[in-house]
């Protein structure tokens, strides 16, 4: 399974503005894959992503609607976008400024259903 995780997250690395990406266990936010450049923390990356999908699973589900598919968070030097992989498992991509979003999401489900 680890030779999978890390064949997508190749995938996902050589898209232009990729910085990392990783495979998180989705209840703890404990990496499992990772490929990142020098300087992203992370585990910490890992875990707010893994706190986020919790916390917006839970607010979509009170609100009636199915689990979330796709989460991008964007600041002002890049994005987080993530995908669950199955139940347990979150694809995470890290992104600069530079991310071509459209494609990394389309990268990243069709990796998550690999995944998953």
């Amino acid at each position: 399974m680890t030779a999978l995780y890390l064949e997508s997250l190749e995938g996902l690395t050589r898209l232009r503005g990729v910085a990392g990406a990783m495979v998180v266990s989705a209840d703890d936010g404990l990496v499992v894959a990772e490929s990142l450049m020098e300087g992203i923390p992370g585990d910490a990356v890992a875990a707010l992503a893994a706190s986020l999908m919790r916390r917006m699973g839970t607010t979509v589900s009170a609100a009636g609607f199915s689990r979330p598919s796709f989460m991008h968070l964007q600041a002002a030097r890049g994005a987080l976008l993530v995908v669950p992989a199955g139940p347990d498992i979150l694809l995470i991509a890290i992104g600069d400024r530079h991310i071509n979003l459209g494609l990394a999401r389309i990268e990243m489900l069709q990796a998550a259903e690999q995944l998953g």
